[in-house]
């Protein structure tokens, strides 16, 4: 196991009885995968608070004959170009769309702009998700 290091860990019974059947339900292989996630998901809590480098994507739903709201959308990644990597429009059904936006940048930044995306006028439902570049990750 070159680059692993093993290590134990105390737990009581009925606690790493639930995170067992926690795992199961997801999937994972064994408890260290489990472990691993966890570990990566502090580090790029930590990542956040830091203001460090981060992605996101912020997913936004809403009725796309709604006036002028696709403009808006268009208008706020255009004057955050630089955070913007990419984003993806599909039609969910003949009147609700769903667009997917990727960002990259500051994690105040990224938030600012997801928050912004997520609360303009006519979104039905939008949501975050954040996580980490680089070394963050490390």
């Amino acid at each position: 196991m070159a680059g692993m290091t093993r290590f134990g860990v105390s737990v009581e019974e009925e606690l790493i009885s639930a995170f067992d059947r926690l795992i199961a339900r997801r999937g994972y292989a064994n408890r260290s995968e489990a472990i691993r996630d966890l570990m990566r998901k502090t580090l790029v809590e930590k990542a956040w608070d830091a203001n460090a480098e981060t992605v996101a994507t912020v997913t936004l739903v809403y009725d796309h004959h709604d006036p002028g709201l696709e403009a808006v959308l268009t208008e706020i990644q255009h004057e955050s170009h630089k955070s913007v990597v990419a984003s993806e429009h599909t039609h969910l059904n003949r009147h609700d769309c769903l667009e997917v936006v990727i960002l990259k940048g500051r994690a105040k930044v990224i938030r600012d702009l997801a928050d912004r995306l997520i609360a303009a006028k006519g979104v039905k439902h939008g949501e975050v998700v954040t996580t980490a570049a680089g070394k963050a990750l490390e």
